[in-house]
């Protein structure tokens, strides 16, 4: 079932145009990330779903009910903003129930769901604390549990870890999916943090200029990516020009024939190969393509060799404890393991 429709939503700000003609499914109980980088578009999509920027055309549905004209806070949508939003002068408790304090809803009943909500994101008694005696990781959960406060059918959030560290991040990102998968709650966020979105979604949405460049499972995004902006954009990749004929790719001097499981996301003619650095091997220059190490890092659990092929500079991303471990300034032959290529425009 479709809980969030997206028709071919449109938006203009005066001469530019933000969203060009989008449109998306949002199947129910789905965690979708809205991937891009500054200026894609993902946050004024955001913005249009949840009320808070009407589309200049096109049209927003929930459960089958179009909600274009209905005002915010009548969308039955629940909504975790970069900066969170908090109220100073309100506590926990009170911070997490303004949903339904402004909703008309008694004292008691508001009570018992900041109770609720607070045990579900991991801050059981907290409720009496002010804004201020909360660490990072706790505002975050806090600003979360308000955002369920009214059981919404569809749960938004701009940028909600941008401003933790590293390792904090890291871990919100799996107590947000975790929360979200009890819960079975349809669940949209902005991110333009490509790990967090192949951490997190069930459906990942990478867009451009106001396009929805492509729409897929992780893994199907970062390994079959549509054409080379998507390419670039997610993850790592080693992207080059080519040129595709029948039965073979020709790039950096080489001429490689095509495997059945290559995927071949482009016409014959000029093209771009991207290879993923982990499917970059270390062969003998004579046996691959004739390259120079020019840097190498190591990182434990990888080991993180550049080589300079020509004009081009190729990332290989080796396992720990590989043999015959190259060194800076070493020729060395570097092999794109067949059905691992892509070819894109």
């Amino acid at each position: 079932m479709t809980e969030l429709k997206i028709e071919r939503v449109r938006k203009q700000f005066g001469s530019f145009t933000a969203l060009d003609d989008v449109s998306l499914d949002i199947p129910h109980g789905k965690f979708v990330c809205l991937l891009g980088p500054s200026g894609c578009g993902k946050t004024t999509l955001l913005r249009v779903i949840a009320g808070l920027e009407a589309p200049s055309a096109g049209r927003i549905l929930v459960g089958g009910e179009d909600q274009t004209q209905v005002p915010t806070h009548k969308r039955d949508m629940g909504m975790v903003f970069q900066s969170l939003a908090l109220f100073p002068h309100l506590d926990v408790a009170d911070n997490i129930t303004y949903p339904l304090a402004i909703r008309g809803v008694d004292k008691a009943t508001r009570r018992k769901r900041a109770e609720d909500l607070l045990e579900l994101v991991r801050l059981p008694g907290m409720g009496a604390r002010r804004v201020h005696q909360l660490s990072g990781g706790q505002r975050q959960r806090v600003a979360i549990a308000r955002g369920l406060a009214i059981n919404p059918k569809v749960f938004l959030l701009d940028e909600p870890l941008s401003a933790l560290d590293a390792s904090l991040r890291e871990h919100m990102q799996i107590e947000l999916r975790q929360i979200q998968q009890r819960l079975g709650v349809t669940t949209v966020v902005v991110t333009h943090d490509q790990k967090e979105a192949l951490t997190m979604a069930d459906l990942v949405i990478v867009m451009k200029d106001g396009v929805i460049q492509q729409a897929g499972a992780p893994m199907e995004i970062y390994h079959n990516p549509a054409n080379a902006i998507v390419a670039d954009f997610i993850g790592t990749t080693n992207l080059m020009p080519c040129t595709l004929e029948a039965g073979a790719i020709s790039a950096l001097g080489h001429r490689f024939e095509i495997d059945p499981r290559d995927r071949i996301n482009a016409p014959q003619g000029a093209a771009q190969l991207s290879v993923r650095p982990e499917h970059v091997a270390l062969v003998t220059p004579e046996a691959g393509i004739p390259a120079e190490v020019t840097f190498l890092r190591d990182l434990g659990e990888s080991l993180h060799v550049i080589a300079q092929v020509g004009d081009h500079e190729i990332t290989a991303h080796l396992p720990p404890g590989t043999a015959n471990r190259p060194a800076q300034g070493d020729r060395i032959g570097l092999s794109f393991r067949a059905g691992e290529r892509v070819v894109v425009a």
